[in-house]
């Protein structure tokens, strides 16, 4: 369980990158999937990421130092429609060289909405971390929305698109506290392998 959750800065691009020796573990998915919400529930913050009902507000990198341990890097949400090209050009360019250049990034939580099929801009992420051989775990989020009868199936269809195992998505809430102990989890499981590695 996450203890100590702090903003540390945000970066426009990424010469104002943090040079850290924190692994950093990313958190993309499209700008109304729900990457604030899902950060503050995993930190037990409310306040933590600035959440709004407006999507398209994460136009940064914005980095959270955890427990003293690790960063959780929140990358610009992809493909919102009401922004120009240009801007949304320059969103995709800072997210592409993050995932890139990154040389302690060790992880990307991939959200995805539970109730709908990936979208264009999703699938095209989804290929650009497995071509990159980027470690990845797929968090459905919203899961609270769908009738508990269902979730599993509409997990197999996610599992099925994106060609993962069931076991590679986790459905989340930020209503319902569903996913939390299970995505901790997964990060205890990160950090340590990232510490494991380094004493290798």
């Amino acid at each position: 369980m996450i203890q100590k959750a702090r903003f540390i800065k945000s970066a426009a691009n990424y010469g104002d990158c943090i040079v850290s020796e924190f692994p950093q573990i990313a958190v993309v998915g499209k700008s109304n999937v729900g990457k604030s919400s899902f950060i503050n529930s995993i930190t037990g913050s409310t306040k933590l990421a600035r959440t709004s009902k407006d999507p398209g507000r994460t136009r940064l990198i914005n980095y959270f130092l955890i427990d003293e341990k690790f960063l959780l890097t929140d990358l610009p949400g992809y493909g919102y429609a009401k922004v120009s090209q240009t801007e949304k050009q320059k969103w995709a360019n800072l997210i592409e060289t993050y995932l890139e250049k990154e040389p302690m990034l060790t992880h990307v939580f991939f959200l995805v909405d539970a109730r709908h099929n990936p979208t264009a801009d999703d699938l095209i992420m989804y290929d650009y971390l497995f071509h990159c051989n980027i470690p990845y775990t797929i968090i459905a989020t919203k899961s609270d929305k769908i009738p508990k009868s269902k979730l599993i199936n509409h997990k197999k269809n996610l599992a099925s698109i994106l060609k993962v195992g069931v076991d590679n998505i986790i459905a989340v809430s930020s209503v319902t506290g569903q996913g939390k102990d299970e995505t901790t989890a997964r990060i205890d499981q990160i950090i340590e392998n990232t510490q494991i590695i380094k004493e290798d």
